[in-house]
């Protein structure tokens, strides 16, 4: 039986150093790539990230295609409002156009009414300028008066002549004349009035028509004569 001896250790045969090879190289190697990269990301994170990049990609198009629509909008009520007001311009040219033709023929109307009323005036200074008396301050005043009426536009017309027009003259008076080959004005009793075209007074005349059965110009007979083959033969 072997005695132990006092005061020393039991000491493994082992070396102390052997013991833990392990440890020892795993301390040598370092920390392993594992521990170097840290904890690895759990892969519900990664998949999070690119559901909200998506999310706002698609709330990005859906807001250009409000801003779009909205845009077309825009667009459609400029064009509305745009045709609006060129509408809205040609009535009030339309408008302006009528209301000076208005203003012209009010006018227009306005002035024939007082020169018709100074029209029995104007035939007074006629008669009397033929029968001479308009003389003195009378024949100032008269001359005054028709300057003023020339200058509104009054217009006087009808000569002896002059052939008859129905439209402008009034026949008073009728009559036959070998000297005359159409209807005639041979006397004026009243001159016609008119503003620029619109006659206020037809003038008021005798007339004359060729005598039945006178020769013509040249001593020619008339030209229903001839083809009746002359009076004789009926």
């Amino acid at each position: 039986m072997t005695e132990e001896t006092p005061g020393f250790d039991q000491k493994s045969d082992v070396p102390a150093e052997a013991a833990q090879p392990d440890d020892a190289a795993a301390q040598a190697a370092g920390p392993s790539t594992d521990e170097a990269e840290g904890p690895a990301a759990p892969a519900g994170d990664v998949t999070e990230k690119d559901q909200a990049d998506q999310g706002d990609q698609a709330g990005q198009l859906d807001k250009e295609a409000a801003l779009t629509a909205q845009l077309d909008q825009t667009r459609t009520a400029l064009h509305e409002r745009t045709q609006d007001l060129q509408r809205l311009q040609a009535e009030f040219q339309n408008y302006r156009r009528r209301v000076d033709r208005d203003r012209v023929a009010v006018k227009e109307v306005a002035v024939a009414n007082l020169l018709t009323e100074l029209l029995p005036v104007l035939d007074d200074i006629g008669r009397a300028r033929d029968h001479g008396e308009l003389v003195g301050g009378f024949k100032s005043v008269a001359e005054s008066l028709e300057l003023v009426a020339a200058k509104m536009g009054l217009m006087q017309f009808g000569k002896e002549g002059e052939p008859f027009d129905p439209t402008v003259h009034e026949a008073l008076m009728h009559s036959y004349s070998p000297d005359v080959t159409e209807t005639t004005c041979v006397q004026v009793l009243q001159p016609g009035y008119r503003i620029g075209e619109r006659t206020i007074r037809p003038a008021r005349v005798g007339v004359a028509e060729p005598q039945p059965g006178a020769q013509g110009p040249g001593g020619e007979e008339p030209a229903d004569e001839e083809e009746n083959g002359g009076p004789d033969q009926g």
